[in-house]
């Protein structure tokens, strides 16, 4: 099994340059304040995954007393298909778990379709419900 941890300040920049690579950033979306903002908080983090001396996995999760989540799961391209995924998620849930939170939500973006038989393999379902937002900060 390969070990995950928590991300320090010698992997944003690695873990940036991950997520980019897997086509999960956003312009809306400063990945560096993303990062900064859940380790700045007792009820998230950036868990992290190296091979050759840079961030080859990541996830950053979450809860808010009540329910987790998942957001940037990401293994380096051509590492995929050989298990990282899966055990970034596993180890999302056990942070989770350790904190007492019994349930784990995650978003999938419409247009990354490919990616819902990855978490139904691992469990993941698709339950009825309608995700609604509004951003109640100006940026």
């Amino acid at each position: 099994m390969n070990d995950f941890r928590e991300i320090e300040d010698a992997d944003v920049g690695s873990a940036v340059a991950l997520w980019e690579a897997c086509g999960l950033t956003r312009p809306w979306n400063d990945p560096l304040r993303d990062i900064a903002f859940a380790r700045d908080s007792a009820t998230s983090a950036v868990l992290v995954h190296h091979r050759e001396g840079r961030v080859a996995a990541s996830v950053m999760v979450g809860h808010d007393g009540h329910r987790g989540m998942l957001y940037y799961v990401a293994v380096e391209p051509r590492l995929q298909g050989q298990g990282l995924g899966k055990e970034a998620v596993r180890a999302a849930e056990a942070w989770l778990r350790q904190r007492g939170v019994w349930k784990v939500n995650l978003l999938v973006r419409a247009e990354n379709a490919a990616v819902k038989g990855f978490y139904e393999a691992l469990g993941y379902e698709v339950n009825p419900v309608l995700c609604m937002a509004r951003k109640i900060v100006a940026e």
